[in-house]
């Protein structure tokens, strides 16, 4: 069994390894290999009723993980259900909402009992509009949004402004039974699309804020995270988080065992 330092030091001796050798593409593409490997249908997402509810028409969900909407008239949204069992953590990586998608994104944050949003794109990049304004920023007369065709409203309560991020509390409410439900919004803006933060302080200290906050938690639905497509930076958020875990996980076991 390793100790704390072996562990970390195994770590950064094998980060430095691919990177003094300039071994990141080799590795990027071995993890492609293995994920063609990998046999998947997404026959939903090309249903020709749901082509216009897909951001990006070669980003679609699988069948056997997406999630299914039951309120409303659309069953269908370009979302996945990610479960890490053994690191007690499960996610939904989304695509960030069209505006004809908006209402259906609030239906799944419901149905899911998702405490947080974690947004790690900007509205508009590049000149290009990449997500739909779907939450209100701040309070005025028309500081609530309602969408009738699934009894669902939200409205903006709070905002602190980090600087790199933004947490805002939002509350969803459901129009037919009254029931209201505080919503977290985390919102890190220094994450190009298709590029990397400058440092990765920034990005670590809005993940341990997002987890200080216990939308995380199992006590609680699987939090939603998206960027523009659902993939790149979202799906880094997960492997970092999870990563954490099972250092984490080793650390603890080693001093179980000096104990």
């Amino acid at each position: 069994m390793q100790t704390d330092q072996q562990i970390r030091k195994r770590l950064r001796d094998e980060f430095n390894d691919i990177e003094t050798k300039h071994m990141w593409n080799i590795t990027f593409r071995f993890v492609e290999s293995e994920s063609s490997k990998i046999k998947k249908t997404s026959d939903e997402a090309k249903k020709p009723q749901n082509k216009g509810f897909n951001r990006y028409q070669d980003v679609s969900p699988y069948d056997d993980t997406r999630i299914i909407l039951k309120r409303g008239n659309v069953s269908y949204i370009n979302a996945n259900l990610v479960q890490i069992c053994n690191c007690e953590r499960q996610y939904i990586l989304t695509q960030g909402p069209l505006e004809n998608t908006t209402s259906h994104f609030w239906v799944m944050v419901w149905e899911q009992n998702t405490k947080a949003i974690v947004m790690l794109n900007k509205v508009i990049e590049k000149k290009k509009l990449k997500c739909h304004q779907y939450w209100p920023k701040k309070r005025k007369d028309n500081d609530k949004f309602i969408w009738n065709d699934v009894s669902l409203s939200v409205e903006f309560i709070s905002k602190i402004n980090h600087g790199f991020y933004a947490q805002s509390v939002l509350k969803l409410n459901d129009l037919h039974s009254g029931e209201s439900r505080e919503i977290y919004h985390f919102h890190y803006t220094d994450w190009p699309d298709f590029g990397v933060p400058k440092t990765p302080t920034p990005f670590l200290r809005f993940l341990r804020d997002v987890r200080r906050s216990g939308a995380l938690d199992p006590s609680h639905g699987p939090s939603i995270i998206h960027c523009s497509a659902g993939i790149g930076r979202s799906g880094t958020f997960c492997l970092i988080d999870i990563c954490l875990i099972k250092v984490k996980i080793k650390i603890l076991r080693f001093r179980l065992i000096l104990h």
